[in-house]
């Protein structure tokens, strides 16, 4: 039985003679590379690889095969590094691949460090907390001003701005963040607030409240004096007070049952008269006082 790749013909042609010439290094064709030969990109920015999602990325590939090549750089003769891919390269191994499709590419570790972020922020599923870490390495290490950064990924300089300001959180809320605990929303509410001691206190009042995003931001907008505004309980309102006739009735009543009978009226004087009772063996008597009235 034929190996199955996962290209199909139109991508599979593009490998030429795969099974003589397996580690032909091109950066426009796919080339087959045996997984023992690739190695972990040290600057990838991926942090968290779901276990679960890998599994069923396996599954699918042992299935279907890698439908996306990864991108390589080769070190030496019979080493590359991943570039781009680690999640897909990762499930192969899992599922038991012995070589995977490859654009192998020339790249200083700069430009290396470049590609892989831009190509993890744009095609990867990552936590708004990682991509925010990507932004900040390409300013930093890539020497990339916002601006610039905006044209490589596609984004306004507003959204990368915003993911940035993700960073001055407190740790606990940035793993918030990640673990899915608070949403994007909640977060860009949080980060309007100056003190971290209040972002604090209102994320563990999402928390506890499980609060919305609306009720966040209202909550941040009402913030003032460094004291947080926290949800007041509904005030009851108070009991009307019944016609003396009505109290001396109820007085009456609960003579006569043993029990303290109360009355709910509306304002159009319908209602209904409460006779609490305190055991199942209490109920009866209440029943049975009832039953001989009904007779």
């Amino acid at each position: 039985m034929a190996k199955r790749t996962g290209l199909g013909r139109g991508l599979g042609a593009l490998i030429d003679d795969a099974d003589k010439h397996r580690e032909v290094p091109s950066s426009s064709s796919i080339n087959e590379i045996p997984v023992e030969n690739i190695e972990a990109n040290p600057f990838q920015p991926r942090t968290n690889f779901d276990e679960s999602a890998l599994q069923e990325l396996a599954a699918s590939i042992k299935e279907l095969g890698i439908i996306q090549p990864i991108t390589l750089r080769k070190v030496n003769d019979h080493k590359y590094q991943i570039i781009a891919g680690e999640r897909r390269f990762r499930a192969s191994k899992i599922a038991g691949l012995e070589t995977v499709p490859a654009y192998v590419r020339s790249a200083e570790d700069d430009g290396m460090l470049e590609m892989a972020l831009v190509e993890n922020i744009q095609r990867e599923d990552l936590d708004a907390i990682e991509v925010a870490l990507s932004y900040q390495r390409l300013i930093e290490e890539c020497k990339l001003t916002q601006e610039v950064l905006s044209d490589r990924v596609g984004k306004k300089r507003s959204t990368i701005s915003n993911y940035l300001r993700l960073l001055k959180l407190p740790t606990l809320i940035q793993k918030g963040i990640i673990d899915k605990t608070i949403s994007m929303g909640h977060a860009r509410a949080l980060v309007n607030i100056a003190n971290p001691e209040d972002q604090l206190s209102i994320y563990e009042l999402i928390l506890d409240e499980d609060l919305s995003v609306r009720k966040v931001e209202e909550i941040v907008r009402n913030l003032g004096n460094g004291e947080i505004a926290k949800e007041q309980p509904e005030e009851k309102a108070p009991k009307e007070k019944y016609p003396q006739e009505y109290e001396e009735l109820k007085t009456h009543l609960s003579s006569f049952f043993s029990s303290k009978v109360d009355f709910a009226m509306n304002n159009k004087g319908k209602g209904k008269i409460v006779i609490p009772f305190g055991s199942p063996k209490d109920l009866e008597r209440i029943m049975g006082i009832l039953d001989k009235l009904g007779r």
